[in-house]
């Protein structure tokens, strides 16, 4: 065998090695941009998605998965209080947290959308190799920062409407001297976005799954094609 007949087999070879290591049938010749057109669309999906479901009136509130309760001790001391007939007092704090994160999950779409689409070849390569939360980590570290500043002052108008929300505050900050709550659950509004970004990156990731799992659900040629044969 010559050289270049040498080099087309071993071309040949690499590929249809690296397409089973991805667990995709090499009857399917999916290619490295196909693979990342695929992971893109599926990311896409699951983003928009989960921001539709947490994004509106009782998203947060009436989902136990995501549903945004007080944190350490400060819950344990609700029920206290619940015991000794305030618990309306405490009902209307937590519906506050729910509902603010539930103003805040819309503004996440764009930042979402646009690191999807400024995701490159080797991105969804891995994302595609990697395990069942490859995307959640994904998005995670590409828009976990400026999120959080987005979702901040949303937070902040809708828990200063709550008059509990600065007794939360005064409460959480000894709490957190006593090492009864962690400091960055000691001031309600920063509590209330780290839960509301923890809740959207869990949620995309069983979007992700769904995908995974059943891409001809999806009603997409390209995911069909990228996760059909795994």
């Amino acid at each position: 065998m010559d050289t270049a007949a040498r080099r087309q087999f071993l071309q040949q070879a690499g590929s249809g090695l690296f397409l089973l290591g991805l667990g995709v049938r090499p009857a399917l010749a999916l290619s490295e941009s196909d693979a990342a057109v695929g992971i893109r669309t599926a990311l896409e999906q699951g983003a928009v998605a989960a921001v539709s479901l947490l994004g509106r009136n009782d998203g947060f509130l009436a989902n136990p998965r995501v549903r945004i309760e007080l944190p350490g001790y400060l819950k344990d001391a609700a029920k206290l209080l619940k015991a000794t007939g305030q618990g309306r007092r405490v009902d209307e704090l937590i519906t506050a947290m729910n509902r603010a994160a539930e103003a805040a999950v819309p503004e996440a779409r764009a930042l979402l959308v646009n690191a999807v689409k400024s995701m490159s070849v080797e991105d969804g390569l891995q994302i595609l190799r990697g395990g069942d939360d490859a995307a959640t980590r994904f998005f995670e570290s590409k828009t976990r920062t400026p999120l959080s500043a987005k979702f901040l002052p949303i937070v902040s108008r809708a828990t200063e409407r709550v008059a509990l929300a600065d007794k939360y505050n005064a409460v959480a900050g000894k709490a957190a001297g006593l090492g009864l709550v962690r400091g960055v659950d000691a001031n309600i509004q920063q509590y209330v976005t780290g839960r509301a970004l923890d809740g959207l990156y869990l949620v995309i990731g069983e979007e992700e799954k769904k995908i995974r799992q059943d891409p001809v659900a999806s009603g997409s040629a390209i995911l069909k094609k990228v996760f059909g044969g795994r």
